[in-house]
């Protein structure tokens, strides 16, 4: 067979052969995509292919002369068609999580995954309401409903000695048993090989594991960070107070690229391997950047005597199924979930603890863990009730919230067609709302089938639970979500490096840290937006105005980041305090210069982002090309009686 031009990798290329290739191989696919290296052509050629056609040869130095949103998104489905075949997505969006479109805010803020939706939220507090009414009427109270046992529900903490907790367990509600089962079936970790624990949150897991970890004998703690995590410092400052050496990779100016050299002599030890060296924490992605880390390391730091924690915090949500969890084994695994997307961030996190390790931990008292207590207001089923009131109840209240279902789905299909043709906003409200339609057949499908799970539940005694993004998100698959978000993230870095000042020079108006436009980086993306001098915004103050613009973003500090000596004196000018104050490195001691790094702006995808959020972030952007922006929008918000935006 006759080798692919570069044209014809191309086209291939971005209908979608290097997802095929990564990610559902076959005979078939490998001999179709011949030479050898097709999937390494194919890659290149997807990041060529963007660079060239998304708005070729051009640069924007107005505001004003961008692209309209319908214009933009026909161009972008021309350079990636296969992002039709993601539509899926924007249907889920529509239906599950309407407020994003009706409250006309971006979040790009905070990633990880969501465990309900916002219209399973909805049709709770109907389904609440009605009872209430009920319960307040003559009629003799009825039996709690078994289909209200879910979603909303609040933390309690306990006082716990981890390793006592996994080596004889303790009190489990049928509510966090279910919601455990639940979330170690997501991410495909046996119950077999692995304990879980909630904790509070994220931070919380990692100071669990520094308190119980035995520091005394392996005295090392090495992390993998392009950037300052709240949790990873308080577990260095937990593990340091009991006797603990910290170590951290490093990260080459300017594309924050990390020194493998340098970490590999880190991990690898001359000593007796068997005699374990410290833990070993790695990230598979960075959260900031979008940076992505071979998984290699894991096994080069296992091989060399090193327990392994693995930080999935930043994972997609269904990265799992591609992470070989089966082949590397890791000791600890640390990963977290919120509630609903774009509505409440708040959740828990899960830790979890590979059987055979549970020895090696020592016993301590920490506060982190924590109980699931779902909301009273749910009218949780209680502990003696039988399965006969709970089948007996489940047929009337389904065939009420059919009734509520359908309803809703009608009135919710009238009010987008009403604001479709009132318009408002000319061609971006096309984009910005799809059309649904009640399906009649459809819903009373989807309520037979859970209750026939409910039924089955009942009978087997166990607290049934509808995670409904999760199971969204299932349904959607690894690579309709990976793909999406390739092409959103992509797309939206080579269109901010299309933004130029308007001067001689043509001074960048955005700077990009970590990975640019790459076929396998993740959808997060860390940029300072820069003046005509190319002095640097400060990240908190685009924060502020983003927000006055409902886009919600982030900031965060990179850090350990290594200047090779052509770039000395650009490290002067770079590297400053956390606070956001140049400084001096030359005098500097070299304890302290783990203080040092560069303050950014961080923007993060979800699998529900949809096109119009990555142009919003792009035009309100734009926007600083115009010099006078910031003190414009001091203005305008002092004149309205607002709180001036402080710089």
């Amino acid at each position: 067979m006759q080798s692919m031009s570069q044209n014809e990798v191309s086209k291939v290329c971005l209908q979608g052969c290097c997802p095929t290739l990564l990610f559902n191989s076959s005979p078939q696919s490998d001999n179709i995509l011949k030479p050898r290296h097709s999937s390494s052509e194919c890659r290149h050629s997807f990041a060529a292919t963007t660079t060239s056609s998304i708005f070729p040869n051009t640069k924007f130095t107005n505001h004003e002369s961008l692209p309209s949103l319908h214009e933009s998104f026909s161009e972008f489905n021309k350079v990636y068609p296969q992002y039709s075949e993601t539509e899926q997505v924007d249907k889920v969006r529509a239906k599950e999580y309407y407020h994003l479109s009706f409250s006309n805010h971006t979040s790009l803020d905070y990633i990880g995954i969501g465990l309900f939706s916002y219209y399973q939220r909805q049709q709770l507090q109907h389904l609440d309401a009605s009872k209430t009414q009920i319960a307040s009427s003559s009629s003799p109270p009825q039996s709690p409903s078994r289909y209200s046992d879910i979603s909303f529900f609040s933390i309690s903490y306990k006082t716990g000695n981890l390793k006592a907790l996994l080596l004889h367990g303790g009190h489990e509600s049928k509510f966090e048993a279910a919601m455990r089962r639940i979330i170690m079936k997501f991410l495909n970790i046996s119950e077999k090989d692995y304990f879980m624990v909630f904790t509070a949150n994220r931070t919380a897991a990692f100071k669990l594991v520094a308190d119980s970890y035995p520091f005394q004998s392996s005295k090392k703690l090495l992390t993998v960070y392009d950037y300052e995590s709240e949790a990873v410092e308080a577990m260095i400052s937990y593990s340091e107070k009991r006797g603990a050496k910290a170590m951290s990779a490093e990260f080459s100016w300017p594309r924050l690229r990390m020194q493998s050299t340098k970490l590999r002599k880190m991990i690898e030890s001359k000593r007796n391997k068997k005699k374990k060296n410290g833990l070993f924490v790695f990230p598979l992605h960075s959260r900031v950047t979008g940076a992505k880390y071979p998984y290699l390391w894991m096994s080069i730091a296992q091989e060399n005597g090193w327990h392994v924690l693995i930080d999935a915090c930043a994972l997609g949500p269904k990265d799992m199924d591609s992470f070989g969890l089966s082949l590397f084994h890791p000791d600890f695994l640390i990963c977290s979930f919120y509630k609903i997307f774009g509505e409440n961030p708040s959740g828990f996190g899960c830790l979890f603890v590979k059987k055979s390790a549970i020895s090696v931990l020592e016993a301590s008292s920490i506060a982190g863990i924590v109980n699931l207590v779902p909301e009273k207001r749910l009218h949780q089923l209680s502990e003696d009730s039988s399965g006969n009131e709970v089948e007996i109840e489940q047929k009337s209240e389904a065939s009420s919230l059919q009734e509520e279902e359908l309803a809703s789905l009608t009135s919710f299909s009238s009010r987008i067609q009403t604001r479709q043709f009132e318009g408002g906003e000319g061609e971006a409200s096309e984009l910005q709302i799809i059309e649904i339609s009640a399906d009649v057949e459809g819903t009373q499908r989807s309520n037979e089938n859970r209750q026939d799970k409910n039924a089955q539940d009942s009978e087997n005694g166990r607290f049934y639970i509808e995670c409904r993004c999760l199971d969204q998100v299932d349904s959607l698959g690894l690579r309709v979500i990976t793909n999406r978000a390739r092409y959103l993230i992509n797309w939206l870095v080579n269109s901010m490096l299309k933004l130029k000042h308007p001067n001689t020079e043509g001074t960048p108006l955005v700077k990009i840290y970590g990975p640019k436009i790459k076929f396998d980086r993740g959808a997060a993306l860390a940029f300072n937006v820069c003046d005509w001098k190319g002095e640097k915004v400060e990240p908190v103050l685009v924060q502020k105005l983003a927000d006055r613009n409902n886009i919600s973003l982030s900031y965060g500090f990179l850090h350990h980041i290594w200047f090779a000596d052509k770039y000395a004196e650009e490290k002067g000018r770079v590297l400053q305090s956390k606070e956001g104050k140049g400084q001096d490195v030359t005098g500097i001691k070299k304890k302290y210069r783990h203080n040092l790094g560069v303050t950014v702006v961080t923007a993060a995808l979800s699998f529900l982002s949809n096109f119009e959020d990555v142009y919003k972030l792009w035009a309100f952007v734009a926007q600083f090309l115009d010099a006078d922006f910031v003190e414009k929008e001091r203005w305008r918000y002092t004149t309205t009686n607002q709180k001036a935006v402080e710089v």
